[in-house]
This record gives C-alpha cells, structure tokens and sequence, in this order.
C-alpha cells in the first residue's frame, strides 16, 4: 500500500521556519525521485524541492538558499526544511514520489515526473 503522508505545516511568521515531513511506509527510496510541491489558491502547482535517489537536490530560483530537501531512506521519511519565510510562501505544500519508470524525460522539478502525491499540508506565513 503506497501512500504518502505530510505533516509540520502550520503557521509562521515572516522570516522564520518551518520543517515538513513526508512518511512514504510504502516506498523505497532507492527508485524514487521524491520532491515538494506547493500550491496556493489561484495559482499552478509549482515545484519548491527535489532529490534524486542519489540525495542530490535540486530547487527553483524562487526557494534557493532558504530551501532544504533532506530524506531519511531508512526510516522512509522526506523532509523539507524552510527558513527565512515570506508571505509569498503561504500554500498548501504536497509531497510527491516519482518511479524510475515515469517519465524519466523529465526534470525533477517537473510535476509530471511524479506518479504518487500526499493530501499536502499548509503553511501561512504572515
């Protein structure tokens, strides 16, 4: 039973932080990319974090240098570390998994690189 499950959203003031977790029981990480999306009312999905099934990240200008993508593949966790908040980062955030086998083509930050997505969890920074 595949399933991905975020929590750690909540509410943060402008410049603080924040750290979300994604439980993947059923995944292994070894032949999945897995990344963070985030989505606010009347906007496209956009992709704010990805790791490759080699730990290696890749972010969006937009989130570089406050950002962190990190997984623990042992205790099938993700996490995604936010510092330095802003308004503008207020969303609902989903955590995604994207087997080897779909659409390889694509970039990480690529939400159709990605088959499995969680319920998302919000974050409002005021």
């Amino acid at each position: 039973h595949v399933q991905l499950v975020e929590s750690g959203g909540g509410s943060a003031k402008s410049g603080g932080s924040l750290r979300l977790s994604c439980e993947a029981p059923g995944f292994t990480f070894s032949t999945y990319c897995l990344g963070w999306f985030r989505q606010a009312p009347g906007k496209e999905r956009e992709a704010v974090a990805a790791i490759d099934k080699f730990s290696r990240p890749t972010y969006p200008d937009s989130v570089k240098d406050r950002f962190s993508i990190y997984k623990d593949s042992a205790k099938k966790v993700l996490f995604l570390e936010m510092n330095s908040l802003k308004p503008e980062d207020t969303a609902m955030y989903y955590c995604a998994a994207g087997a080897d086998v779909w659409n390889p083509h694509l970039g990480p930050l690529a939400p159709s690189r990605y088959n499995y997505w969680g319920q998302g969890t919000q974050v409002t920074v005021s």
